[in-house]
């Protein structure tokens, strides 16, 4: 499966953000640059999802682990070409991949990350008391994940995140973000949980399993394209052939019964 972009496709909004698409008006907010990784897990095939606690930005949808760039997202060491494949500045890429890698430490208590020296290795359990504190460490922002994995002598392994997409919200929401969507293969040895906060549950599910869970447009189509794909390494091959510097910018559209839809 190739790039899909370019293919017409119309998704309903749900209910909860239909009023504020017909009631906006207004200049639209800045989009915020923010990261968020599809987490698969390389044996069942299945895609870590939660779902956002109520007091949170989209609170009540199912999503990815994912934020907003933080000062601090600033690995020492990444791969060059990240910029030419996020489609902005060096320093600005460098940040996007830096915040993928740790909201989904944050989120899922998963870390990307391996011995210094040791290209092909990655870090085992980090369930630990002494992980724990420092993932909350991380999450209060009182330690940079620069600073973790230089005092625990490992390197952020970006070669485990896979460029998929990039999208930018609506014009009509109050905060917008101009996210990149990566996907990541869970470590061995390493665990899923729900360890933010930020979630009211979390589950892995299949991509193509996922239809009857609430979902704004840009979760939804990612796992409709996950599931055209047969197995994990099919998967990965195709992350090659993605386009994640063009934005998909969604385009609102009222409907006559009070309704509105969103067009990609």
């Amino acid at each position: 499966m190739g790039e899909d972009r370019g293919v017409s496709r119309v998704i309903p909004l749900p209910p909860a953000m239909v009023q504020k698409a017909r009631d906006f008006r207004g200049t639209p907010a800045e989009a915020r640059a923010a990261a968020t990784v599809v987490l698969v897990h390389p044996e069942t095939f299945e895609v870590y999802v939660l779902r956002r606690a109520a007091t949170m930005v989209f609170g009540g949808v199912h999503a990815f682990p994912g934020g907003r760039v933080d000062p601090g997202d600033r690995p020492d060491t990444v791969r060059k070409d990240w910029a030419d494949r996020l489609g902005v500045p060096g320093e600005q890429a460098r940040a996007v991949v830096g915040a993928a890698a740790r909201e989904l430490f944050e989120e899922a208590g998963v870390l990307l990350a391996g011995p210094v020296g040791e290209p092909d290795r990655t870090v085992g359990d980090v369930t630990g008391d002494d992980w724990e504190a420092d993932r909350r460490a991380v999450a209060a922002r009182e330690l940079t994940m620069t600073d973790l994995l230089a005092r625990r002598g490992l390197r952020l392994r970006d070669d485990l995140l896979f460029p998929w997409a990039r999208w930018i919200t609506p014009e009509f929401e109050p905060k917008r973000f101009d996210t990149w969507f990566f996907v990541a293969l869970l470590p061995e040895a390493q665990t899923a949980r729900d360890v933010s906060g930020e979630a009211e549950a979390t589950t892995w599910i299949s991509p193509a399993a996922a239809d009857d869970l609430a979902m704004l447009p840009p979760t939804r189509v990612t796992l409709d394209q996950l599931s055209a794909y047969g197995n994990v390494q099919d998967l990965v091959a195709a992350t090659a052939s993605r386009n994640a510097a063009v934005p998909v910018m969604p385009r609102v559209e009222l409907t006559d019964d009070g309704g509105a839809v969103v067009r990609i």
